[in-house]
């Protein structure tokens, strides 16, 4: 088992790892950048260490910082959390050039599964359906316009290195796609470094299903179910439940032999979430990524098996089995999550940084939290708006709706503004409830107009 443990990540998801890490009697070390000095996980974390100024590319992104920082505090492993270096095959194989683990999928698997394009070509080998698309990548708007005429419009943009909604365009005619493709890949190659985009058909009406797997070191591929995202603004998700309300059970168990199916066929190890689009209407499903890391909303899928999903990383690090098998996994109730983030709702989404004054978590049977915040904190303008997660667990979906509107509800907190008021308002809606909704429901819902400041007395 590994004994020290440095976590490459900031805020919630560090503080998620060192709480996985002291149950399992792991030793911790935090980096944080100067502007995190005050943060929770570097001070919950056994030891912590500077590792650059408040900007992600200077500290949180500065491979050479992160490796120097392990080796001065002689750290076994590396925990990269989600977002930053954690689909970084180079980084990955830093580690294990320096003989640290790292606590997540080989070098091979997230060049093969992280980079976009090459995923949808390695998924169409496995048999996994696709939706139609380039084959490969477009280099140019001649191309782009080309590949559009023979794919048929509505087309869906997308950067092969991209997350996050970043580098991702959709495009209805010949204008808006060489507009599309210029913005895209420009945006593309700033956020990551590679303009490469290649182009699907863009399924309208879909909802976005994704399944989470987890797999060691001996080829057991296993997986814990599947969550729907589709509430989600921007490509950027709010609402994340699991099981999906739609799926019946024959979908369900294609969707998830699928997943399986693909982690295989690559010899994937650790955890990592196969996504898809999935059309109601003709009840087909379509490949659309691999996110080869631990994903934001993993505690719905940890809430309805019981399986703590960071320890089991931690163990298959380690080199130890999975301690459960496929036929152990059993869907129990209903898990929904909402990310709190420091977002003006009212003002198009503003970011809203600076001091918390004072902040009050819900609590309660069946409500989960999982943040970085406190009363006194300062929310960096450096970094992702998300300043936690309220996530539910019920014995059925309507039980979770309306347990996490009562925990929505006790959510106070004064200094910035958050996105609860549209959370709870997004539960009230009928549709919601009725589990009626794509991925286009938000901006729709958004666009209606119902959803407004309330007036002062």
């Amino acid at each position: 088992m590994i004994k020290r443990l440095l976590v490459a990540n900031r805020g919630e998801i560090a503080v998620r790892i060192i709480r996985a890490c002291r149950e399992l009697g792991v030793k911790t070390v935090a980096v944080y950048s100067e502007a995190d000095e005050s943060s929770l996980h570097a001070q919950l974390a056994d030891e912590a260490i500077c590792i650059g100024p408040a900007p992600a590319a200077q500290s949180y992104l500065k491979i050479a910082n992160i490796i120097s920082a392990a080796e001065i505090t002689d750290v076994d492993a590396i925990h990269p959390g989600y977002g930053f270096l954690s689909e970084n095959a180079h980084f990955a194989e830093i580690c294990q050039n320096c003989k640290i683990i790292f606590v997540g999928p080989s070098p091979d698997n997230i060049n093969r599964m992280g980079d976009k394009a090459m995923a949808r070509e390695t998924a169409l080998k496995a048999g996994v359906p696709v939706t139609p698309g380039s084959d490969g990548l477009i280099r140019n708007k001649e191309e782009a316009l080309k590949w559009a005429q023979k794919v048929g419009y509505p087309v869906l943009l997308k950067a092969t290195a991209g997350g996050g909604g970043k580098g991702m365009r959709h495009a209805h005619n010949d204008v808006s796609l060489v507009q599309a493709f210029m913005t895209a890949s420009a945006e593309a190659e700033r956020a990551f470094g590679n303009s490469g985009m290649y182009m699907e058909k863009f399924v309208e009406s879909a909802r976005h299903i994704e399944v989470q797997l987890i797999a060691d070191h001996h080829g057991n591929v296993v997986h814990v179910g599947e969550r729907d995202c589709s509430i989600q603004r921007r490509h950027q998700k709010l609402i994340e439940e699991a099981p999906s309300p739609i799926l019946d059970a024959d979908t369900r168990k294609r969707i998830h032999r699928a997943a399986v199916k693909l982690a295989e066929s690559v010899g994937y190890r650790n955890a990592g979430t196969v996504e898809f689009l999935y059309d109601a209407k003709s009840n087909e499903f379509y490949f659309m990524e691999m996110n080869t890391r631990i994903q934001v909303e993993h505690p719905v899928s940890e809430e309805i098996t019981g399986i703590d999903l960071i320890k089991e990383q931690i163990r298959v690090a380690s080199g130890e089995r999975l301690s459960f098998s496929q036929k152990d996994i059993v869907l129990d109730g209903h898990s929904i999550e909402f990310r709190v983030n420091a977002e003006n709702p009212y003002t198009n989404f503003t970011p809203s940084p600076g001091k918390v004054d004072w902040v009050h978590f819900p609590g309660g049977n069946g409500v989960r939290i999982d943040s970085h915040v406190y009363s006194g904190y300062d929310i960096s303008p450096y970094y992702d708006s998300m300043i936690g997660k309220i996530i539910v667990h019920a014995p059925d979906r309507t039980q979770a709706i309306h347990r996490m509107t009562r925990a929505l509800s006790e959510f106070m907190i004064e200094g910035p503004h958050t996105t609860v008021p549209l959370g709870i308002s997004v539960l009230l809606d009928s549709r919601f409830a009725q589990g009626d909704y794509t991925t286009k429901f938000l901006d729709e819902y958004l666009a209606e107009g119902t959803f407004v400041p309330p007036v002062n007395k």
